[in-house]
């Protein structure tokens, strides 16, 4: 018998599609749940998928690689889609199709699944992923073929075969989790004219139910990359951990926005990133004090292009490795300390200092300095104003003005 293996999460479309996939193709179904931070128990995943019909269930711990070679990577860069997305799902999605690959290439199966909808993202950035890695690999997306139109049919297809699943018709949010963030779709949120409810968020708190007093954060990094928390070195789970707690806490990160997907349709999305956004905005700050003028525009509009490029699911790109290799080098010197301060829902830079920090106060200084000419100035501006004057002495002389 042929087999499949199937990127499993126990939520509602993977766990229709085990039978579905027995039912139409005739496969062995191998299931794969990849722990890329969900905060639940992944233990009982396994009873369930071989309750579902799947001959096996592998259940992977990818938290370390997902930080380290996902989003750190990402948050050196400061890609950030549309302005407001931190690309929780995103970049999630090709760590777990490059698991599935090497799942099905050990299993020597001949195909991999996926629950993606035909009208999301992740659909793309499963395949694209495994076209990259294993293009000889058959991929099943059941969303494109069965005659399940809704989420209303699939929790009716669910109980007709006995299948257990977390949603229901009352709560029919679809949810993706993460170390990273926490995304809310469908349901209510399908109407962007309603506001969220307060029962939504499932990370933290909304800004308004946050402490009345201020919380400070401080966080250490060494070439871009958080080290410390409050002056303790931790290592990467333990700090994000502890920041996503302190972030929950204050009502830090809460996005809601309606964004464009890559399949060409506007979609409603309301995301939690917590440790997220207060590491972004730390990064952020610390760039500011240690790369110069040139440096810091420019990766700027690489950040626009990285995240589009993550966004779009084409991680294993030549392009974005060439865009990595331009962000190692921005990052030698963006090694501080950043303190912010938590409020309601904000993240507040509090303070920064650098050992490469390119301020100089002696230069800056509205007092009086030794080591500045204001008198310099008038040459840069009658050299940098030239082209303006030129322009206008020709209108004058041409009588357009």
């Amino acid at each position: 018998m042929a087999k499949v293996v199937l990127a499993y999460s126990g939520g509602l479309d993977t766990s229709i599609i085990i039978p579905w996939l027995k039912e139409n193709y005739g496969y062995e179904v191998i299931a794969m749940s990849a722990d890329v931070g969900q905060g639940e128990e992944l233990e009982p995943l396994k009873e369930k998928a071989l309750k579902s019909g799947a001959s096996k269930i592998y259940i992977e711990d990818l938290k370390e690689e997902f930080i380290t070679d996902f989003i750190f990577p990402t948050l050196r860069a400061g890609a950030i889609y549309e302005g407001k997305y931190l690309l929780g799902t995103s970049f999630a999605r090709p760590l777990i199709a490059k698991r599935l690959v090497e799942i099905a290439e050990k299993e020597g199966a001949v195909a991999v699944a996926h629950g993606a909808t035909g009208k999301g993202n992740d659909q793309v950035r499963f395949e694209l992923t495994v076209k990259a890695l294993n293009p000889d690999l058959k991929i099943i997306a059941p969303w494109r073929e069965w005659n399940i139109k809704s989420r209303e049919d699939a929790i009716d297809y669910a109980k007709e075969r006995g299948i257990p699943v977390p949603v229901t018709k009352e709560r029919p949010y679809s949810m993706d989790r993460n170390l990273w963030h926490l995304s809310h779709e469908g349901g209510d949120l399908e109407d962007p004219w309603n506001e969220p409810k307060d029962d939504l968020y499932l990370l933290g708190v909304s800004p308004e139910k946050a402490p009345d007093k201020p919380t400070y954060v401080q966080i250490d990094f060494e070439q871009g990359i958080p080290v410390g928390l409050d002056g303790e070195k931790l290592p990467p789970l333990k700090l994000m951990e502890k920041l996503n707690a302190l972030g929950g806490q204050n009502g830090i990160g809460i996005v809601d926005m309606v964004e464009n997907r890559l399949v060409g349709m506007k979609s409603r999305g309301v995301y939690e990133t917590p440790g997220g956004t207060i590491l972004y905005t730390a990064h952020q700050y610390l760039e500011q004090l240690t790369l110069d003028r040139m440096t810091l525009h420019y990766k700027e509009q690489v950040a626009l292009r990285y995240a589009e490029l993550v966004y779009d699911g084409v991680w294993y790109s030549p392009l974005r490795e060439a865009l990595d290799a331009f962000v190692q080098v921005t990052q030698k010197n963006v090694t501080g300390t950043v303190r912010l301060k938590l409020y309601k829902g904000n993240c507040i830079p509090a303070g920064v200092k650098s050992p490469y920090s390119l301020y100089n106060e002696e230069f800056a200084t509205f007092g009086e300095d030794a080591v500045y000419n204001q008198k310099d100035a008038e040459g840069f501006i009658n050299l940098f104003g030239l082209p303006l004057k030129v322009r206008a002495l020709m209108e004058k002389k041409a009588g357009l003005r």
